[in-house]
Protein backbone atom coordinates (compact mmCIF):
# COMPACT_ATOMS: atom_id res chain seq x y z
CA UNK A 1 0.00 0.00 0.00
CA UNK A 2 1.40 3.36 -1.10
CA UNK A 3 1.30 5.96 1.68
CA UNK A 4 2.24 8.83 -0.64
CA UNK A 5 3.83 9.46 -4.02
CA UNK A 6 7.62 9.09 -4.07
CA UNK A 7 9.32 12.35 -3.15
CA UNK A 8 11.84 13.49 -5.75
CA UNK A 9 14.96 14.91 -4.06
CA UNK A 10 17.87 16.12 -6.22
CA UNK A 11 17.74 13.06 -8.50
CA UNK A 12 15.34 10.20 -9.18
CA UNK A 13 17.63 7.54 -7.76
CA UNK A 14 18.23 9.16 -4.34
CA UNK A 15 21.95 8.98 -5.00
CA UNK A 16 22.76 12.63 -4.29
CA UNK A 17 20.70 13.03 -1.12
CA UNK A 18 21.99 9.80 0.41
CA UNK A 19 25.57 10.73 -0.44
CA UNK A 20 25.20 14.19 1.10
CA UNK A 21 23.59 12.75 4.24
CA UNK A 22 26.42 10.22 4.52
CA UNK A 23 29.13 12.86 4.12
CA UNK A 24 27.50 15.16 6.70
CA UNK A 25 26.95 12.34 9.20
CA UNK A 26 30.51 11.05 8.93
CA UNK A 27 32.03 14.54 9.16
CA UNK A 28 30.11 15.11 12.39
CA UNK A 29 31.50 11.86 13.74
CA UNK A 30 35.02 12.75 12.61
CA UNK A 31 34.84 16.18 14.27
CA UNK A 32 33.87 14.65 17.61
CA UNK A 33 36.34 11.76 17.39
CA UNK A 34 39.30 13.95 16.39
CA UNK A 35 38.59 16.74 18.87
CA UNK A 36 38.09 14.40 21.83
CA UNK A 37 40.50 11.68 20.64
CA UNK A 38 37.54 9.36 21.05
CA UNK A 39 37.73 5.88 19.46
CA UNK A 40 34.37 4.67 20.68
CA UNK A 41 32.39 6.57 18.04
CA UNK A 42 33.96 5.47 14.76
CA UNK A 43 32.41 2.06 14.10
CA UNK A 44 29.14 3.15 15.72
CA UNK A 45 28.81 6.06 13.25
CA UNK A 46 29.59 3.74 10.36
CA UNK A 47 26.99 1.14 11.31
CA UNK A 48 24.20 3.56 12.18
CA UNK A 49 24.71 5.43 8.91
CA UNK A 50 23.30 2.40 7.07
CA UNK A 51 20.19 2.58 9.23
CA UNK A 52 19.61 6.26 8.45
CA UNK A 53 19.93 5.71 4.70
CA UNK A 54 17.47 2.81 4.73
CA UNK A 55 14.95 4.76 6.82
CA UNK A 56 15.37 7.92 4.71
CA UNK A 57 14.90 6.28 1.31
CA UNK A 58 12.00 4.12 2.50
CA UNK A 59 10.26 7.17 3.97
CA UNK A 60 10.82 9.29 0.85
CA UNK A 61 9.56 6.51 -1.42
CA UNK A 62 6.24 6.24 0.42
CA UNK A 63 6.07 2.62 -0.68
CA UNK A 64 4.30 -0.20 1.08
CA UNK A 65 5.83 -2.83 -1.23
CA UNK A 66 7.00 -5.84 0.80
CA UNK A 67 10.28 -6.18 -1.10
CA UNK A 68 11.34 -2.60 -0.41
CA UNK A 69 10.40 -2.95 3.25
CA UNK A 70 12.15 -6.31 3.67
CA UNK A 71 15.44 -5.21 2.07
CA UNK A 72 15.42 -1.97 4.10
CA UNK A 73 14.81 -3.90 7.32
CA UNK A 74 17.51 -6.43 6.42
CA UNK A 75 20.06 -3.66 5.92
CA UNK A 76 19.02 -2.05 9.21
CA UNK A 77 19.18 -5.35 11.11
CA UNK A 78 22.65 -6.15 9.82
CA UNK A 79 23.95 -2.63 10.47
CA UNK A 80 22.39 -2.35 13.94
CA UNK A 81 23.86 -5.71 14.99
CA UNK A 82 27.29 -4.84 13.60
CA UNK A 83 27.47 -1.35 15.10
CA UNK A 84 26.08 -2.61 18.42
CA UNK A 85 28.67 -5.39 18.66
CA UNK A 86 31.57 -3.14 17.68
CA UNK A 87 30.41 -0.46 20.12
CA UNK A 88 30.17 -3.03 22.92
CA UNK A 89 33.63 -4.35 22.09
CA UNK A 90 35.29 -0.93 22.06
CA UNK A 91 33.67 -0.10 25.39
CA UNK A 92 35.34 -3.19 26.83
CA UNK A 93 38.75 -2.69 25.21
CA UNK A 94 38.88 1.09 25.69
CA UNK A 95 40.62 2.00 22.43
CA UNK A 96 41.02 0.94 18.81
CA UNK A 97 44.59 0.00 17.89
CA UNK A 98 43.91 0.83 14.23
CA UNK A 99 44.10 4.52 15.06
CA UNK A 100 47.31 4.54 17.09
CA UNK A 101 49.20 6.12 14.19
CA UNK A 102 46.28 8.27 12.98
CA UNK A 103 44.45 9.59 16.04
CA UNK A 104 46.54 12.77 16.32
CA UNK A 105 47.04 13.33 12.59
CA UNK A 106 44.23 15.36 11.04
CA UNK A 107 44.55 14.24 7.42
CA UNK A 108 45.32 10.58 8.14
CA UNK A 109 42.39 10.32 10.54
CA UNK A 110 40.10 12.18 8.13
CA UNK A 111 41.16 9.79 5.38
CA UNK A 112 39.78 6.86 7.36
CA UNK A 113 36.42 8.64 7.79
CA UNK A 114 36.27 9.55 4.09
CA UNK A 115 36.85 5.90 3.25
CA UNK A 116 34.06 4.99 5.65
CA UNK A 117 31.74 7.38 3.80
CA UNK A 118 32.25 5.50 0.54
CA UNK A 119 31.92 2.13 2.28
CA UNK A 120 28.52 3.03 3.76
CA UNK A 121 27.11 4.67 0.64
CA UNK A 122 28.34 2.02 -1.81
CA UNK A 123 27.18 -0.99 0.22
CA UNK A 124 23.76 0.69 0.69
CA UNK A 125 23.20 1.04 -3.08
CA UNK A 126 20.84 -1.96 -3.56
CA UNK A 127 18.40 -0.56 -0.97
CA UNK A 128 18.82 3.06 -2.09
CA UNK A 129 18.07 2.23 -5.71
CA UNK A 130 15.26 -0.24 -4.99
CA UNK A 131 13.47 2.49 -2.98
CA UNK A 132 14.01 5.16 -5.63
CA UNK A 133 11.27 6.80 -7.78
CA UNK A 134 12.84 5.58 -11.04
CA UNK A 135 12.45 1.96 -9.95
CA UNK A 136 9.05 2.37 -8.29
CA UNK A 137 7.54 3.89 -11.42
CA UNK A 138 7.41 0.36 -12.85
CA UNK A 139 5.15 -2.49 -11.64
CA UNK A 140 6.79 -4.52 -8.89
CA UNK A 141 6.61 -8.35 -8.97
CA UNK A 142 4.59 -9.89 -6.19
CA UNK A 143 6.83 -10.63 -3.22
CA UNK A 144 7.78 -14.29 -2.88
CA UNK A 145 9.59 -14.89 -6.16
CA UNK A 146 12.47 -17.37 -6.21
CA UNK A 147 15.03 -14.57 -5.85
CA UNK A 148 13.17 -13.27 -2.79
CA UNK A 149 13.12 -16.69 -1.13
CA UNK A 150 16.76 -17.44 -1.98
CA UNK A 151 17.84 -14.02 -0.71
CA UNK A 152 15.92 -14.44 2.58
CA UNK A 153 17.44 -17.88 3.21
CA UNK A 154 20.99 -16.67 2.49
CA UNK A 155 20.47 -13.57 4.63
CA UNK A 156 19.17 -15.55 7.63
CA UNK A 157 22.03 -18.06 7.47
CA UNK A 158 24.68 -15.40 6.90
CA UNK A 159 23.47 -13.06 9.63
CA UNK A 160 23.32 -15.99 12.04
CA UNK A 161 26.84 -17.07 11.08
CA UNK A 162 28.22 -13.55 11.49
CA UNK A 163 26.52 -13.03 14.84
CA UNK A 164 27.60 -16.36 16.31
CA UNK A 165 31.18 -16.22 15.01
CA UNK A 166 31.68 -12.69 16.37
CA UNK A 167 30.42 -13.88 19.75
CA UNK A 168 32.61 -17.00 19.64
CA UNK A 169 35.76 -15.03 18.92
CA UNK A 170 34.99 -12.43 21.59
CA UNK A 171 34.28 -15.08 24.23
CA UNK A 172 37.46 -16.96 23.31
CA UNK A 173 39.61 -13.84 23.68
CA UNK A 174 38.06 -13.13 27.09
CA UNK A 175 38.55 -16.70 28.32
CA UNK A 176 41.56 -18.00 30.24
CA UNK A 177 42.58 -20.14 27.28
CA UNK A 178 42.35 -17.18 24.91
CA UNK A 179 44.59 -15.01 27.09
CA UNK A 180 47.45 -17.51 27.13
CA UNK A 181 50.48 -16.67 24.94
CA UNK A 182 50.15 -18.29 21.53
CA UNK A 183 46.43 -19.01 21.90
CA UNK A 184 44.70 -19.96 18.65
CA UNK A 185 41.03 -19.20 18.12
CA UNK A 186 39.87 -22.49 16.62
CA UNK A 187 36.54 -22.75 18.41
CA UNK A 188 33.09 -23.03 16.83
CA UNK A 189 32.95 -21.82 13.25
CA UNK A 190 36.64 -20.93 13.40
CA UNK A 191 37.36 -24.64 13.05
CA UNK A 192 36.08 -24.40 9.48
CA UNK A 193 37.21 -20.92 8.46
CA UNK A 194 39.84 -18.52 9.76
CA UNK A 195 37.45 -15.64 9.03
CA UNK A 196 33.84 -16.92 9.08
CA UNK A 197 32.55 -13.47 10.10
CA UNK A 198 34.03 -11.90 6.94
CA UNK A 199 32.50 -14.58 4.74
CA UNK A 200 29.12 -14.05 6.41
CA UNK A 201 29.31 -10.26 6.03
CA UNK A 202 29.86 -10.62 2.29
CA UNK A 203 26.97 -13.08 1.96
CA UNK A 204 24.59 -10.75 3.84
CA UNK A 205 25.14 -8.12 1.15
CA UNK A 206 24.88 -10.68 -1.66
CA UNK A 207 21.50 -11.74 -0.22
CA UNK A 208 20.17 -8.17 -0.15
CA UNK A 209 21.33 -7.66 -3.75
CA UNK A 210 19.60 -10.85 -4.92
CA UNK A 211 16.29 -9.62 -3.50
CA UNK A 212 16.78 -6.06 -4.77
CA UNK A 213 17.24 -7.06 -8.42
CA UNK A 214 14.00 -9.07 -8.53
CA UNK A 215 12.04 -6.37 -10.47
CA UNK A 216 14.75 -6.39 -13.14
CA UNK A 217 15.34 -10.15 -13.21
CA UNK A 218 11.60 -10.88 -13.62
CA UNK A 219 11.14 -8.40 -16.47
CA UNK A 220 8.73 -5.92 -14.91
CA UNK A 221 11.40 -3.28 -15.47
CA UNK A 222 12.25 -3.05 -19.20
CA UNK A 223 15.65 -4.41 -20.15
CA UNK A 224 17.98 -1.60 -21.10
CA UNK A 225 16.13 1.07 -19.12
CA UNK A 226 17.94 3.26 -16.62
CA UNK A 227 16.23 1.55 -13.68
CA UNK A 228 17.21 -1.89 -15.02
CA UNK A 229 20.87 -0.88 -15.33
CA UNK A 230 20.80 0.86 -11.97
CA UNK A 231 19.56 -2.20 -10.08
CA UNK A 232 22.16 -4.49 -11.61
CA UNK A 233 24.92 -1.92 -11.10
CA UNK A 234 24.15 -2.00 -7.37
CA UNK A 235 26.25 -5.19 -7.25
CA UNK A 236 29.04 -2.66 -6.80
CA UNK A 237 28.03 -2.74 -3.12
CA UNK A 238 28.98 -6.32 -2.32
CA UNK A 239 31.89 -6.22 -4.78
CA UNK A 240 33.32 -3.20 -2.97
CA UNK A 241 32.82 -4.87 0.41
CA UNK A 242 34.50 -8.06 -0.81
CA UNK A 243 37.46 -6.11 -2.20
CA UNK A 244 37.70 -4.17 1.05
CA UNK A 245 37.83 -7.30 3.21
CA UNK A 246 40.06 -9.31 0.90
CA UNK A 247 42.55 -6.73 -0.33
CA UNK A 248 42.54 -3.67 1.94
CA UNK A 249 41.42 -3.60 5.56
CA UNK A 250 40.56 -7.22 6.29
CA UNK A 251 42.68 -10.23 5.39
CA UNK A 252 45.87 -8.37 4.34
CA UNK A 253 46.10 -6.74 7.80
CA UNK A 254 45.60 -10.01 9.66
CA UNK A 255 46.97 -12.99 7.74
CA UNK A 256 50.64 -12.39 6.93
CA UNK A 257 51.24 -9.74 9.65
CA UNK A 258 49.65 -12.01 12.27
CA UNK A 259 51.75 -15.00 11.26
CA UNK A 260 54.90 -12.86 11.14
CA UNK A 261 54.28 -11.56 14.65
CA UNK A 262 53.72 -15.06 16.01
CA UNK A 263 56.82 -16.45 14.34
CA UNK A 264 59.10 -13.65 15.55
CA UNK A 265 57.78 -13.88 19.11
CA UNK A 266 57.75 -17.67 19.13
CA UNK A 267 54.10 -17.71 20.17
CA UNK A 268 53.11 -21.32 19.48
CA UNK A 269 54.20 -21.01 15.86
CA UNK A 270 54.08 -24.79 15.29
CA UNK A 271 50.44 -24.96 16.38
CA UNK A 272 49.51 -21.89 14.34
CA UNK A 273 51.27 -23.21 11.26
CA UNK A 274 49.16 -26.37 11.53
CA UNK A 275 46.01 -24.24 11.92
CA UNK A 276 46.91 -22.34 8.74
CA UNK A 277 47.45 -25.60 6.88
CA UNK A 278 44.25 -27.26 8.10
CA UNK A 279 41.76 -24.35 8.07
CA UNK A 280 40.25 -22.54 5.09
CA UNK A 281 41.03 -18.84 4.95
CA UNK A 282 37.47 -17.71 4.13
CA UNK A 283 35.03 -20.28 2.73
CA UNK A 284 33.80 -22.55 5.58
CA UNK A 285 35.09 -26.05 4.91
CA UNK A 286 35.85 -29.17 6.98
CA UNK A 287 39.57 -29.26 7.89
CA UNK A 288 39.79 -32.82 6.58
CA UNK A 289 39.00 -31.49 3.10
CA UNK A 290 40.98 -28.22 3.16
CA UNK A 291 44.16 -29.82 4.53
CA UNK A 292 44.21 -32.31 1.63
CA UNK A 293 43.71 -29.76 -1.14
CA UNK A 294 46.68 -29.13 -3.45
CA UNK A 295 48.43 -25.83 -2.83
CA UNK A 296 47.46 -24.55 -6.28
CA UNK A 297 43.78 -25.08 -5.45
CA UNK A 298 44.12 -23.29 -2.11
CA UNK A 299 45.87 -20.35 -3.80
CA UNK A 300 43.17 -19.97 -6.46
CA UNK A 301 39.74 -21.50 -5.90
CA UNK A 302 40.26 -21.50 -2.12
CA UNK A 303 40.98 -17.73 -2.19
CA UNK A 304 44.15 -18.06 -0.10
CA UNK A 305 46.06 -15.82 -2.48
CA UNK A 306 49.86 -15.48 -2.23
CA UNK A 307 49.55 -11.99 -0.69
CA UNK A 308 48.25 -13.66 2.50
CA UNK A 309 50.85 -16.41 2.73
CA UNK A 310 53.67 -16.04 5.24
CA UNK A 311 57.13 -17.34 4.34
CA UNK A 312 59.69 -17.12 7.19
CA UNK A 313 62.55 -16.96 4.69
CA UNK A 314 61.11 -13.86 3.00
CA UNK A 315 59.08 -12.01 5.59
CA UNK A 316 60.85 -12.43 8.95
CA UNK A 317 62.96 -9.83 10.71
CA UNK A 318 65.79 -12.17 11.67
CA UNK A 319 67.16 -9.73 14.25
CA UNK A 320 63.94 -10.07 16.27
CA UNK A 321 64.11 -13.86 16.08
CA UNK A 322 67.74 -13.87 17.19
CA UNK A 323 66.98 -11.46 20.01
CA UNK A 324 64.11 -13.64 21.20
CA UNK A 325 66.19 -16.83 20.97
CA UNK A 326 69.02 -15.17 22.86
CA UNK A 327 66.63 -14.07 25.57
CA UNK A 328 65.19 -17.58 25.82
CA UNK A 329 68.73 -18.94 26.04
CA UNK A 330 69.63 -16.58 28.89
CA UNK A 331 66.47 -17.54 30.73
CA UNK A 332 67.32 -21.19 30.24
CA UNK A 333 70.78 -20.69 31.73
CA UNK A 334 69.42 -18.76 34.69
CA UNK A 335 66.84 -21.40 35.52
CA UNK A 336 69.32 -24.23 35.19
CA UNK A 337 67.50 -25.77 32.24
CA UNK A 338 69.50 -27.82 29.79
CA UNK A 339 69.65 -26.29 26.30
CA UNK A 340 70.72 -29.51 24.65
CA UNK A 341 68.06 -31.61 23.01
CA UNK A 342 70.11 -34.79 23.53
CA UNK A 343 68.46 -37.29 25.89
CA UNK A 344 69.89 -37.80 29.37
CA UNK A 345 72.04 -40.95 29.70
Amino acid sequence: MQTHAPVHVLDNYYLAITFLVTVAYQLIGFSIAFTLKFDKLTDFMGGTNFVWLAVLTLALSGTGQARQIVTSIFLMLWAARLSGFLFFRILKTGKDDRFDDKRDKFWSFLGFWVFQMFWVWTVSLPVILLNSPNVLQYPQPKFGKATDVIGIIIFALALGLETVSDAQKYRFKQSEAGKKPGAICDVGFFKYSRHPNYFAEIMVQVAIFIIAITPASYGTIPRGSGAYRALYSSMLGFIFLTALLMFLSGLPLQERPGAKKRYEKGDNWTGYEKYLHDTSILLPMPPAIWSRLPVIVKRTVGLEFPIYVFDPKKHVDQSKVQEREAEEGRQGDESGNRQSAEPLR
